[in-house]
């Protein structure tokens, strides 16, 4: 397949990994990314890719991209600290005041300061400081540091400026919000975004919530794959394939072990994520969590946080599917955050009836020495291609893991 552009709206964990990953994968560019304050764009090759659109065929490779080398080294270091302040530099009165809704990349001051709030892992509140979790480096935070970054109010209206010669876009923003994910598509739709959108959303009441946008992300010609990294993603596809030995699915097991040497700081916004899914925690009580409050409770568990019964979008992705009811789907795991090695070994169990009435378990696993990064962001960048085809050829509308294959 031709070149494929892509965009990263949000550079926390999800966001830079994607972008150190794509540069082990033929076929992309990076053109695009933003964060809180600030936006890199290859105007150059963004460019050149609409002058070579005219011509027939596909469109073909663009030069050049963004020096992800460059914009990494530039975002990394270490937190700083500092007071908090809110949208309008007061001090905040209440833990809620810590983390835009959007990630930090709301387009105007009142989107940010009417919604609810979480943890982007790039980005916190308008006019916030280090504090709050960006990258710090020189005399700039984040995106901003790098030479090819630039200080914006808009980032993601930025982004959709650019985007008729942009193929595809990874949304690398949380999800704390239900609704959050599906009103940055809306935005895109309602700019006649003709493209790739891909999310690595975890909760499966979002799925429907991007389903009853279905209609306007077909007529603006976008093709979405929902649920893209590992669980939902990556497993929800294996799943489905071991599925197939069977006339009749009882029940799929999906066990994940994670582990993130690198702590809380650099993955606020997946570990806060996952504390809504543990016993007495809730998406309204992780979301209103003070990072101390977070720290501690991780304390408390040596490290080591166990989940069952989660609340993950394999579920309802492996029902539209075809595969089973998403009653018959149960998702947990463990995540350590002090060790690289994984606390278990990831595991995909389907258990099902044969057309001649035997009743067996497929049973796929993940060598342990697997990375969160390799399982997460190298599904996501695989359909991330796989949807750029689909797009390519006019098929639009909103797609799961178990319903594409991805590209390698």
């Amino acid at each position: 397949m031709d070149d494929v552009t892509f965009a990263v709206l949000g550079t926390g964990g999800i966001g830079r990994r994607t972008l150190d990953v794509s540069r082990h994968k033929e076929g992309l560019t990076p053109v695009a990314a933003c964060d809180r304050d600030g936006v890199a764009i290859d105007h150059g090759a963004l460019e050149s890719r609409r002058d070579s659109s005219g011509s027939s065929g596909a469109r073909s490779a663009s030069d050049g991209g963004l020096d992800v080398a460059e914009l990494l080294d530039a975002t990394e270091g270490n937190v700083a600290s500092g007071p908090e302040e809110s949208v309008d530099g007061t001090t905040p009165a209440t833990p809620t005041d810590d983390y835009a809704s959007d990630g930090g990349l709301a387009s105007s001051a009142s989107e940010t300061s009417s919604d609810p709030r979480s943890d982007g892992g790039a980005a916190a509140v308008e006019g916030s400081t280090a504090s709050d979790g960006v990258k710090q480096t020189g005399e700039g935070a984040g995106i901003v540091a790098s030479e090819q970054g630039e200080p914006t109010a808009t980032p993601i209206d930025d982004v959709i400026a650019e985007s008729e010669a942009i193929d595809a876009v990874l949304l690398a923003l949380p999800n704390l919000e239900h609704d959050f994910i599906p009103r940055i598509a809306e935005r895109f739709a309602d700019a006649g975004y003709e493209g790739v959108l891909v999310d690595v959303l975890k909760r499966s009441r979002v799925i429907g919530m991007l389903d009853d946008r279905a209609e306007a992300l077909e007529e603006s010609g976008i093709t979405f794959v929902c649920g893209a990294g590992a669980t939902p993603g990556f497993l929800t596809g294996a799943a489905a394939l071991a599925a197939q030995s069977f006339v009749e699915v009882e029940e799929v097991e999906i066990w994940w072990g994670v582990g993130l040497k690198s702590g809380y700081e650099d993955n606020r916004g997946t570990v806060r994520e996952d504390i809504a899914h543990l016993d007495g925690y809730d998406v309204e009580t992780a979301r209103e969590m003070s990072d101390e409050e977070i720290e501690a409770l991780v304390d408390e568990h040596d490290g080591v946080l166990e989940f069952r019964d989660m609340e993950h979008a394999d579920d309802v992705l492996l029902e539209r599917a075809g595969i089973c009811d998403a009653a018959d789907v149960t998702v947990g795991g463990v995540l350590d955050v002090r060790s690289d090695e994984k606390p278990t070994t990831t595991t995909v169990r389907v258990t099902g009836r044969t057309f001649d009435g035997e009743r067996g378990t497929n049973t796929f696993q993940l060598d342990d020495a697997t990375s969160m990064e390799a399982n997460v962001n190298g599904p996501a960048l695989g359909y991330l291609k796989a949807a750029v085809l689909r797009n390519r050829a006019g098929d639009y509308g909103v797609y799961g893991p178990a319903e594409v294959m991805p590209r390698f």
